[in-house]
Formats: structure tokens, sequence, C-alpha cells
């Protein structure tokens, strides 16, 4: 008995170190102590530069931003010249593990050892971008091979973004992808964890919880309204008693409504949310990611010119709900939705195309930063150059506020006090 009880309470030990988030599980060795100038530094908070400052780093946190330290302070000096700081980016939808346009191919050719390792070379393109942190928002039929990815990140194993992960993400039977396959073959595998009633729904959430979701990615509709009210809202509550926060995909109105009925936290997409349903969500203090990239993406791609002018008029709609949601106040935060390989990395073009959509410079970086850090549940710790925050930060060679394309060319990138890509000035 006592032996039983030993090894259940080593067993509990373990899986704490495991669980635990953010980036106490970071092992990665830091410098003590790094001054970053520049001759810019934005404030997202108030939207104002300090000019002619740096960053002060202890380890893995900033210590204060003010008048560059002189040499007797003993500091490690990175002078980035005539470039502008500003806090390390957030993606609030990202799947680094999809990689591939042929998604039933992927199931059935590609291992979970070899999509994490994928993923870990979309990791660090995405890092490399300058987004630091990514809420990655179900892991395309991958199994919990995001979780080992965010682990293997955090223990410095290989480079890449902080990572809140979703895991499998809960769909309704028959309404995820791939789609077309042979009745016949009834165990083919699925994007996401396929339930059928409440209480495969509540089950789906404890298993996904258990093997180390971060957050909970419910499917409340595809072309129509798929799972119940009620099987959303048992998804929310096993989430919430946990501590996780659910992200919804969420196109049609009444999908929209459901999951906010159902008491979700976020509404990924939302294309077709109507100015009712979008005060509704700005009641309930629900967060938007209205993942605007890929249908910029779908605008431009070669191809026939019908579906080019199909995927124009639905970006159109959505630029106008994006700025219906403004309007209204809605909290957005930025989240591109990768799809494939081609396009990982890019993560920036949803910043474009929200400033295309019509929010200012200042909310598009604050909807990468501030808003996003709030809705990952890690305002206290990440999203501002403020003391006592992680040291994430990159630079671009011009002020963003006045060009937002220049977040498309990242010229130097630092993750909890860890310089991992360096393209200008030099170290003293």
């Amino acid at each position: 008995m006592l032996n039983r009880i030993t090894t259940i309470v080593l067993t509990g030990l373990f899986c704490c170190c495991l669980c635990q988030e953010g980036w106490s599980q970071e092992t990665i060795p830091t410098p003590a102590r790094i001054a970053v100038k520049a001759h810019r530094i934005l404030d997202v908070r108030s939207g104002k530069f300090l000019t002619d400052s740096a960053v002060l780093v202890e380890g893995r946190l900033i210590k204060s931003i003010g008048t560059p330290p002189g040499p007797e302070a003993g500091y490690k000096v990175v002078d980035l010249g005539d470039a502008t700081l500003l806090p390390g980016l957030i993606d609030a939808h990202t799947h680094l593990m999809a990689s591939s346009d042929d998604y039933g191919v992927m199931l059935l050719t590609q291992s979970q050892a070899y999509r994490a390792l994928e993923g870990a070379a979309n990791a660090r393109r995405t890092l490399y971008a300058g987004f630091t942190t990514v809420r990655d928002v179900e892991n395309e039929g991958s199994g919990y091979a995001d979780v080992a990815l965010r682990d293997a990140i955090a223990r410095g194993l290989v480079e890449g973004p902080r990572m809140l992960v979703a895991t499998r993400g809960i769909a309704a039977v028959g309404q995820y992808f791939p789609f077309g396959i042979s009745p016949d073959l009834p165990t083919f595998p699925h994007g996401a964890q396929m339930v059928s009633g409440v209480e495969e729904a509540r089950r789906a959430v404890r298993e996904q919880i258990g093997n180390g979701a971060d957050l909970i990615k419910v499917y409340a509709d595809w072309e129509y309204p798929t799972l119940t009210v009620e099987e959303l809202r048992v998804v929310v509550e096993e989430a919430h008693k946990a501590g996780r926060r659910v992200a919804a995909h969420a196109t049609t109105t009444q999908g929209i409504r459901n999951a906010l009925d159902a008491g979700v936290d976020s509404i990924e997409h939302g294309f077709f949310a109507d100015r009712p349903t979008l005060q509704l969500m700005k009641k309930k203090g629900v967060w938007l990611v209205p993942t605007l990239g890929p249908l910029v993406n779908g605008a431009r791609a070669p191809g026939d010119e019908a579906s080019r002018k199909l995927a124009q008029k639905r970006l159109d709609h959505v630029r106008e709900m994006v700025r219906t949601a403004m309007e209204v106040g809605v909290k957005i935060a930025a989240g591109y939705d990768p799809g494939e390989s081609s396009v990982q990395g890019t993560n920036a073009r949803e910043l474009v195309a929200l400033r295309d959509a019509g929010l200012p410079s200042l909310e598009v970086i604050r909807a990468a930063t501030l808003t996003a850090s709030e809705l990952l549940g890690l305002q206290d710790q990440i999203g501002a150059l403020e003391a006592g925050k992680s040291a994430d930060m990159i630079a671009v060679s011009r002020d963003p506020l006045s060009d937002m394309r220049v977040l498309e060319h990242v010229t130097f990138v630092m993750k909890a006090g860890v310089v991992v890509k360096h393209e200008v000035g030099q170290v003293e």
C-alpha cells in the first residue's frame, strides 16, 4: 500500500512539472544583463515613442526602460541604431502543425513524429518573423504532438515561440476535415476529436486537458451550426472548471450566437456576425479573432478569376464586419490562421490585413500585443515593454505606425532575454 501511495505521489509531482504553463519550463541559459538600445521604443499602452532610450534586461525579465546605461553599469549593449523597438508579437490563432495542402494524404502518410518535426520548423519560422508567443488553436489531427512541441520549445530543445496549445479540437461527427471519405472506412482519421452528445463532448474536454491542453478549441459550426448549445455549454463548463478558456470556431450568425449562449471566451473568424451579435459579444466581454489573412491570400492567389472574385467578395464582407466590431467596441485580437507550409512564418500579413480593414495602426499593434496577451491570460507577463514582464521584443527599420508593412521584415528578435535574431546594429 505504501509503495502504491509513493507511486501516486511521484506521478503527481511529475505530471505537475510537465503541465506548468508559461516559461517556468524554459531552461535556455540567458546573459545576466543586456541593454537593448534603439532610436525609437514604442509604448503600446500610451501609443507614444521613447527616443534614444534602452530596455534593460536582467535574466528573462525587463528591469526598466529609460536612459541607456554607461559602461560602468556592466550591461552587454545591443545597439540597434535607427530602429523601432516594440514588444514581441502575439498570434492568437495559429496551426503550427498544418503544412499540407492535401488533408487526407497528410493524415494517412505523416506520423505524429514527422508532424512534430514539421511543426518545429514552422515554429522557428514564426519566431523569426517576430512572434514570440502563439495560441495554437488545434493541431489538425496530429494527436498531442503540439503538446510535445510546446514543451520542447520551453526546454530549449528547438527554437520557437512560447505556445499555448488546444490539442485536438472538438467537432460534431461528420463536420470537420477530411470530407468525402468513403463510408466503408469508418476509422479513417480526422483532423479533430469528433463527438456527438453531451457526454462525449464532456469526455473530450477532460481527455484533452488531461493530456496537456492549455485551452479548448470547439467548432460551433461549419457550413451551418453543428454542435448544440447544450454540447457547447458542457465544453465550456468542463474547460472553465479546470481554468481553461474556450475558443469557438464560428462563422455563421447562429453558430456565433450558440457559442455566446454557451459562454465561450473567444469567437474565431466570426465572418457573418451582424451588429446585434457583435453588441452581444461586447456585452459579454468575448474576444473576436477575425483571421483576415487567409482571405487576403485567397483573393491574391493564382487560379481562375471566378475563385479570386469570390474570395474578394468574402474579404470585403469580413472587412465590414471588423469595422463594425471596432465601432461597437468588441475586443479584437490578431490571429493569422496559417493552414499550409507556404504561409507559415508570414503572420504579419494579418496585421496589414487588419489595418487595411480600417483598424488604426496603433490598435492593430495592440491587437497583437496588449489585447492578445489578455486573451491568453498572460497580460501580467507579456504584451508590453514594461518592468517585470518577459523580455520579449522585436525591432523593425521604420515606424510601424506609419508603415505597417515594415512588420513583415523584422530585423531583431529577443525572447525571454535571449537574442534569437539580429540583422542590424552591433553588439558592444
